[in-house]
């Protein structure tokens, strides 16, 4: 087989999980030869601004999809969250592997709790669904946006004004962070995760058949069914960086449980979908419906248009 070539962000997480994934291919197939390219992408580049006043699809990917299509690289893995609902003609995702945890962890100083944090206490979060979820629950906590790498935010945790952050827990994980270091972990009922939070995505092009046999051997065709729901859902709801968005589902036996969330920024609105099927796409597909005769939709409507000025 060709050497293949694998296009990855240049983040100490990016580089992390892909060579775990890496891995994984070699122990099915030692004798392929694979090498990493790093590349920079725009949402590497915009460091101090929230990423959702930037606007826009696909800040962390768009660059190495331009590579796939150019044939610099024949693979690319992505962190699913951070891929639009829609692929560009002529890419596919080729393969999810196993889930990582897709909760959220709270991280503390001295290790309160979020429940006895007291009022005035400052989260810091760039996720507007985070924010949104914080605020409903505890009005008078405050929201900071706070960017950088898992390092960088638990530096600025301990020296700067912060009294805690809430980071994935798949990255952690993955990083190999002790359990010490997270106050808690948040249940969905706190804290619903992002689409396809927690989940890696094969990236590769469509009419590639060498690379699409390859990462075959290791898709995980449950998590590919739960997060076909996640990004169904997301699609629907045409739902942006400027949208308080989340979705979580799991499969029991035949069936996908999945469970919707959008919100305002400031926590006030809130809808909820829950829906339970046996094929993907229509269960993302209800809940998106669900949404929209609920009203949800002009939350969306009115959050992207002042995005967009």
């Amino acid at each position: 087989m060709r050497k293949i070539i694998v296009g990855t962000r240049r983040s100490q997480l990016a580089l992390t999980q892909s060579n775990q994934f890496i891995q994984k291919i070699k122990d099915r197939f030692p004798e392929v030869d694979i090498e990493i390219k790093e590349i920079v992408t725009k949402g590497d580049k915009i460091v101090n601004v929230q990423l959702s006043k930037v606007g826009g699809k696909g800040l962390f990917v768009k660059e190495i999809e331009q590579a796939l299509f150019d044939k610099e690289i024949d693979m690319a893995i992505h962190s699913l969250k951070d891929v639009p609902s829609e692929l560009p003609d002529g890419l596919t995702l080729g393969c999810i592997p196993d889930r990582e945890d897709p909760r959220d962890a709270f991280i503390s100083k001295g290790h309160v709790k979020l429940a006895d944090l007291k009022a005035g206490s400052v989260i810091g979060t760039s996720s507007l669904r985070r924010g949104a979820q914080l605020l409903s629950l505890y009005p008078e906590l405050q929201i900071e946006w706070i960017r950088g790498n898992i390092d960088t935010r638990l530096n600025k945790l301990e020296h700067e004004h912060y009294d805690a952050i809430i980071l994935a827990a798949a990255g952690l994980k993955r990083m190999g962070w002790s359990d010490d270091t997270v106050t808690e972990y948040l249940d969905h009922e706190t804290m619903l995760p992002a689409i396809g939070q927690g989940a890696l995505g094969i990236e590769c092009r469509a009419d590639d058949i060498e690379v699409l046999e390859l990462l075959r051997a290791v898709h995980n065709e449950e998590v590919e069914r739960c997060t076909q729901a996640e990004r169904q859902f997301l699609k629907l709801m045409d739902g942006s960086c400027q949208v308080p968005i989340a979705g979580h589902a799991v499969i029991d036996g035949d069936q996908i449980h999945f469970k919707g969330l959008i919100m305002s920024p400031d926590g006030k609105e809130k809808y909820v979908s829950d829906v339970t099927g046996t094929d993907p796409a229509a269960v993302g597909r209800q809940a998106a419906e669900e949404m929209q005769v609920n009203g949800a939709h002009n939350i969306i409507a009115a959050l992207n248009e002042e995005g967009s000025r």
